[in-house]
């Protein structure tokens, strides 16, 4: 190995792990929060109301951020586009850690009345705008660092931080979830929240030392950085931003079905153990660190534009098998589901979603490009998949079957928007 290349190789080492660090630990933030709110924030947080309508508001706490996703998106997609990617992604896990680890101490709505849901909604909305924009600046730390002939491959490394953010949640409340339930409901849930701001401390340090992109550092160097990204975006890439939002949907919507809105319903409609649940989850994010990998290196091979396609066929085909293994009642069967749906269908989905978003925009509005259909789509399926989903199932009496035609139905959305592209060459996508 010449002297040059050995160099090198670190350095992408250390971009990868500097990714997928800040990555994890925003989605371990987030994911604890939805997994929290199936089980606690409906009972300590919105007790004065039916159990259904106070579970529905705790949904509802969890979906309002991601409507401040797309203005707090915008806002550091600006920043990633005119200053830096290294810059924003400091910013933007400082948000996200912050917020948790205040929810962790927050008082109940026994202690401050009104104040207690009103305080955990705020706390949400500074997690979501951190989050917006956190996911843009992983992935293009990675795309943009990366060589030609691998950016499928590095682009889903932060992608890795979904699966591992959601282990290691599901991890750290599988483990309280052990106390009796009065200690998990007096204290039990707030130990990993506070217990989170030793990874956000983890996650600043990795990306110490860390310098901006080649291909943005090029940008600034010929002085062609835009000085508004957000007009140049809708003035002449206002299709790239619809297809990337279409494209988000299937990512976003089935996902918080199989593992925020399945938390409640196998435990409140069907009859499964909480701890069962969440080991199914923890198994299928478990699959899912090691699939994507697989579906990133076989992206650069095929193409990620027929990795993707393939898994939204799959999603749409697998809705209903899904609820109906769910209904056999045992603990092979939720496992076996979820593992499917989650660590297999849904990996070559997201291992390649930023890899297509990423080549529709050129360098100049790439943030704000994807971090504005990413976070629409996340807006309008993500955050209000628990809350249709509760919904559905309440309007048809407890029969899953319309929670799984609204999962075709997103599938069909996204394959209708990616398909449209052109399909001989993907670096044809990219806007020069």
């Amino acid at each position: 190995m010449d002297t040059a290349t050995a160099p090198r190789k670190t350095l992408h080492i250390r971009v990868l792990a500097a990714s997928l660090a800040g990555s994890a630990i925003e989605w371990f933030d987030y994911f604890l929060y939805g997994t929290v709110a199936a089980l606690v924030f409906n009972r300590l947080f919105f007790p004065n109301f039916d159990p259904i309508v106070g579970l529905l508001l705790s949904y509802l706490s969890f979906s309002l951020t991601f409507f401040v996703r797309p203005f707090g998106g915008v806002f550091l997609a600006h920043i990633g586009d005119r200053i830096g990617r290294k810059k924003t992604l400091v910013l933007t896990l400082s948000l996200m850690g912050g917020g948790t680890v205040l929810i962790g101490c927050l008082p109940t709505y026994n202690m401050i009345g009104f104040w207690a849901p009103a305080l955990l909604v705020l706390l949400r909305v500074v997690q979501g705008v951190g989050i917006s924009g956190e996911w843009g600046g992983a992935l293009l730390l990675a795309y943009e660092y990366a060589p030609e002939h691998r950016k499928a491959l590095y682009a889903c490394v932060p992608q890795l931080g979904v699966p591992l953010g959601m282990l290691l949640a599901t991890l750290a409340m599988s483990l309280m979830s052990l106390l009796p339930d009065s200690d998990f409901l007096a204290w039990g849930w707030r130990v990993p929240f506070i217990m989170s701001a030793g990874l956000v401390f983890l996650g600043l340090w990795i990306r110490r030392g860390i310098g901006e992109t080649p291909e943005f550092a090029e940008v600034k160097r010929t002085g062609r950085v835009e000085r508004a990204p957000i007009v140049e975006t809708l003035r002449h890439h206002w299709k790239g931003v619809l297809v990337a939002t279409g494209a988000k949907i299937v990512e976003t919507a089935p996902f918080y079905v199989f593992t925020t809105f399945v938390v409640s319903y196998a435990t409140g409609t069907l009859t499964y153990s909480r701890v069962t649940v969440l080991n199914a989850i923890t198994l299928a994010a478990m699959v899912t660190c090691i699939a994507v990998p697989f579906m990133g290196w076989l992206a650069d091979r095929v193409g990620s534009r027929v990795v993707y396609l393939g898994g939204t066929v799959l999603m749409a085909v697998f809705a209903g098998p899904y609820f109906m293994l769910l209904d056999v009642g045992q603990k092979w069967s939720i496992t076996l589901a979820t593992v499917v749906s989650v660590g297999l269908i849904w990996a070559p989905i997201v291992a390649t979603l930023g890899t297509i978003m990423a080549r529709i925009f050129s360098i100049q509005v790439r943030f704000t490009g994807i971090t504005l259909g990413s976070q629409i789509g996340a807006a309008l399926a993500g955050g209000t998949a628990p809350l249709i989903a509760t919904w559905l199932l309440r309007q048809s009496g407890g029969n899953w079957l319309s929670v799984a035609v609204y999962i075709a139905i997103c599938a069909g959305i996204s394959f209708f928007a990616v398909a449209r592209q052109p399909g001989a060459s993907e670096a044809a996508m990219t806007v020069k």
